[in-house]
């Protein structure tokens, strides 16, 4: 459990007087900063109560949650300052959510295996984690020290890869010994391994965002090959591979998505328009379109690599509205506006041109930040919630079709 006496991240500054301020000033910040709690939209007593229950156990100290409580609740009721604009349609959404067992973790980047297991990456916890969905047994393994993954991903073999954002590594996981192999970047300014991924050739490709360089490992050798970024400050982020084996990363820090040749890892740099654009995510449509988050202007954008022909849309909620993780299932777009609270689940229909979104529920409040989506098999999308240490699967249907069910 932890103790009432854990250091915070930020100042108490920002926190108006009242009894309880100092204890959520260093208790509540031992993982997150307090603008996270200034900038919610805050909850009611039973909501305070439901969130904290997801970060920390406090049940052998009442009083010191009592106080915590109704601090928040007095000083952060609901609010509407960041509400999102949602989008009504044709489509409906299950949610399913497993809370993982470790809290505090921030769980993300669930992926689903070959045998139907969901994998996640605890990183806060220092851990990956496996849900059986159909029994919703979990199982959580202890990474190397300082390891800090970002992501997982998988492997043809069935092996799980993480990347290890604090301790410059590559890691894989055999889930049936529970071994683990550490590759440690070749050079120490290749500091923080970001996100992964496999290309049908098995080598991993992988991005190291405040390194500024993209990386490939051949699983084979062990061989690990790093090239830097023309530009500094373009810290590349979300990464996938195209129909011919290139990889295709978004920049997180600069206006520009780049190509990466797989054979001699030469960087071609495309520009995007706006020069304030930054993006975290993107991915490649059957058709070879670029789909990306313009995660500073709020807009969903689309790059065709044939005529170079760019394309935006603005998201429902704006442009403070940051869209931050975003995935395509049978020619649908999905991505998410993480800047609202809630955060909102957004479907774009790009032969209609059509919005639809949802608020994400966190078990029984509405918090928390989707920082990476995935497919499953069957055309499902799994999500997280990182603030609330949660797994979700998000099942779409039509309403006809619920209906008729």
């Amino acid at each position: 459990m932890t103790t009432i006496t854990a250091q915070g991240q930020g100042s108490t500054a920002e926190l108006p007087q009242g009894n309880g301020r100092e204890l959520v000033g260093s208790l509540c910040t031992a993982c997150h900063q307090v603008n996270q709690i200034t900038r919610s939209s805050g909850y009611s007593s039973e909501g305070w109560q439901a969130l904290i229950d997801t970060m920390i156990d406090l049940s052998a100290s009442p009083n010191e949650q009592a106080r915590i409580v109704k601090y928040l609740a007095t000083h952060y009721p609901p609010n509407t300052k960041r509400a999102p604009t949602l989008v009504a349609g044709e489509v409906s959404v299950e949610f399913d959510e497993w809370q993982v067992p470790t809290l505090g973790q921030r769980s993300r980047d669930p992926i689903e295996a070959a045998d139907g297991a969901i994998w996640w990456a605890g990183q806060w916890g220092n851990l990956i984690g496996s849900i059986d969905p159909k029994s919703s047994a979990m199982k959580e393994y202890t990474l190397p020290k300082n390891a800090m993954p970002h992501t997982v991903t998988t492997d043809t073999a069935g092996n799980i890869w993480y990347t290890g954002n604090k301790n410059g590594t590559l890691g894989k996981l055999d889930p049936t010994t529970g071994k683990i192999t550490e590759y440690k970047m070749p050079d120490p300014a290749a500091r923080d391994p970001h996100s992964a991924i496999f290309d049908k050739l098995g080598t991993l490709w992988f991005t190291l965002q405040h390194s500024n360089m993209i990386g490939r490992l051949n699983p084979a050798t062990g061989d690990i090959k790093l090239v830097e970024l023309k530009v500094s400050g373009s810290r590349p982020y979300g990464i996938k591979i195209d129909a011919q084996g290139f990889p295709w990363v978004a920049c997180n820090g600069r206006n520009c998505l780049v190509k990466v040749d797989p054979q001699t890892m030469e960087l071609t740099e495309i520009k995007l328009p706006n020069d304030k654009t930054t993006v975290r995510r993107l991915d490649i449509g059957q058709d070879g379109m670029i789909w990306y988050v313009n995660s500073s202007q709020g807009r969903l954008g689309r790059y065709d690599p044939k005529t170079g022909a760019i394309k935006e849309w603005p998201s429902p909620s704006g442009p403070r509205s940051h869209p931050y993780a975003t995935v395509i299932i049978d020619g649908i777009i999905w991505y998410n506006e993480s800047g609202m609270r809630p955060d909102t689940l957004v479907r774009f229909d790009p032969a209609t041109e059509r919005f639809q979104s949802w608020p994400i529920p966190s078990g029984k409040v509405y918090a928390g930040i989707i920082r990476h989506m995935r497919p499953t098999r069957d055309g499902k999308l799994l999500i997280h919630q990182s603030s609330t240490n949660r797994i979700t699967l998000v099942t779409p249907t039509s309403k006809q079709t619920a209906t008729m069910q």
